[in-house]
């Protein structure tokens, strides 16, 4: 009975101690990554362009950023090691590619997914990573860094990560670059849809393929496909991209108004022309 009255008040000590000195919130080990910040530094690399850094692709071949300019590029940043979040947020991006690739053409744009945790994201880890996502693009890369430009590539593409005891928190985003490789949109999430995607890389290619410039080196098939790009518009019934002839219908009207207003003009012209030499003569 004495032993049981010791042990209650033993436990009765311990317990007042433990309530009277609460741990500092401070004091315990922080693990995470802080939103707040993370998304700060995503949105600060809008509208700056990544160094040229070189990477080396599954076949271990050296490929750097620079060659990935003159099309929009997709990039993703994943490591091999994750279970869960990266493998299904690839898997979504993969759906969202086809989809934009289905309506936007092949060739229209790149996607390259970087594994940031060197050295364990190797060219072959990048290999098997691809294999098991089913992905088979001619037009997306998995690429290794150098284990020294990590940092700086993060920094550059505002991609945010952090050691925890389980692996890696970090930024879901996929960063959407012009053709001069500069950073124009910060799509984020795990579940990319044609629609997220698709909308700001569209207004991108509508941009671009309107300029004078591009039009000039285009061929007609080219100017088509051009055409086909600004008059798509996303269907959220079906989750892919069809024609909107409402567009088709707005650009053979203005068409027509432009070629009926330089056929009057042309007349104009030859009238006024041929008055004046009526009067010389």
């Amino acid at each position: 009975m004495c032993r049981l009255a010791c042990l209650l008040a033993w436990w009765l000590f311990a317990a007042s101690r433990l309530y009277a000195a609460p741990v500092e919130a401070s004091a315990l080990p922080a693990f995470g990554l802080d939103q707040a910040a993370a998304l700060r530094t995503s949105q600060q690399a809008i509208g700056h362009q990544p160094a040229d850094y070189t990477l080396r692709d599954r076949t271990n071949q050296p490929r750097s950023l620079a060659q990935f300019r003159g099309k929009p590029l997709l990039v993703n940043f994943v490591y091999t090691g994750c279970f869960r979040v990266c493998p299904t947020s690839t898997r979504a991006l993969h759906r969202a590619v086809a989809a934009m690739r289905d309506r936007f053409g092949v060739d229209q744009f790149h996607v390259i997914s970087i594994g940031f945790n060197q050295p364990t994201d190797s060219p072959m880890a990048m290999h098997a990573f691809a294999l098991q996502q089913q992905i088979d693009d001619k037009n997306w890369e998995f690429l290794s860094p150098r284990a020294s430009d990590v940092a700086a590539l993060a920094r550059d593409f505002g991609f945010s990560y952090v050691a925890t005891p389980i692996g890696f928190e970090h930024t879901l985003q996929v960063s959407i670059v012009d053709a001069e490789g500069r950073i124009q949109n910060q799509v984020y999430g795990d579940a990319f849809t044609a629609d997220s995607l698709g909308e700001p890389l569209r207004r991108l290619l509508s941009g671009s393929l309107l300029s004078t410039s591009v039009l000039a080196r285009s061929s007609f098939s080219d100017v088509l496909s051009k055409i086909r790009i600004l008059c798509s518009v996303y269907d959220p019934r079906t989750g892919k991209y069809r024609v909107d002839y409402s567009l088709y219908i707005e650009i053979a009207g203005f068409l027509t108004f432009v070629s009926t207003l330089l056929i009057l003009l042309l007349q104009e012209w030859r009238a006024r022309r041929a008055m004046r030499r009526e009067r010389a003569s």
